[in-house]
């Protein structure tokens, strides 16, 4: 797809150009946030994947610790792989969670079979478990050896990593708990398959406190 040709998109401007393939990451100052940016020596500690399906509003499937926001592909709140609007997940983790967000754009153009693959690994790993921190540096330690780890649990940048193997876009030669949510940003060469690249960050500008925005967000 084309890129915007900007640095900064507002939140409801970025959700209308999003499409699947494309990334959200996000940056934190939790001790968790900076544990696991201190672990990877990455400059996010989250990334999530658009997920375009018909004339519904744009999707993000990523993993996490939380559970408030509606799995809309189970229909039910759980922690672990999830499938969440994207603009309430957006809202979530930039308002509740207190992150600074940017999309990154993917530029190549998404065949059926590649949404195909998307959800058939939505369905395989939707409402799997996320790892405890000790279980979650076990995971990418063994994938920077390029030893796969087991299926039982999973975490944001595996998600995206196996949903990009399935839809052909990483070529599946690293496992996917070498993947962290670092990889994914600019500052780090991704080989992408055939002629598909990602764009640089755009900036998510959220919408102001006393707006339907982040500033209300609230646990469910």
């Amino acid at each position: 797809m084309a890129s915007t040709g900007n640095h900064s998109l507002a939140l409801d401007e970025a959700l209308d150009t999003t499409r699947t393939g494309d990334l959200w990451l996000f940056r934190g100052t939790s001790p968790a946030d900076q544990t696991i940016r201190a672990l990877t020596n990455a400059p996010v500690n989250h990334v999530g994947m658009t997920i375009v399906l018909d004339d519904l509003p744009p999707l993000m499937w990523h993993a996490e610790l939380g559970q408030g926001l509606v799995d809309v592909w189970t229909g039910t709140h759980h922690r672990g792989a999830q499938l969440h609007d994207a603009s309430q997940a957006v809202l979530q983790w930039t308002g509740r969670y207190q992150q600074h967000a940017w999309l990154r754009q993917l530029h190549s153009p998404v065949t059926r079979a590649q949404e195909d693959a998307a959800l058939r690994t939505v369905a395989q790993m939707a409402g799997t478990p996320f790892p405890a921190t000790a279980s979650l540096a076990a995971r990418w330690l063994r994938g920077r050896l390029r030893r796969p780890a087991g299926i039982e649990e999973t975490y944001c940048a595996e998600v995206v990593a196996a949903t990009y193997t399935a839809m052909g876009l990483l070529d599946g030669s690293r496992p996917s708990n070498y993947y962290d949510p670092g990889k994914f940003w600019s500052g780090d060469h991704l080989d992408l398959c055939d002629d598909a690249r990602l764009g640089d960050e755009i900036t998510i500008e959220l919408p102001r406190a006393g707006s339907d925005g982040g500033a209300h967000s609230t646990e469910g």
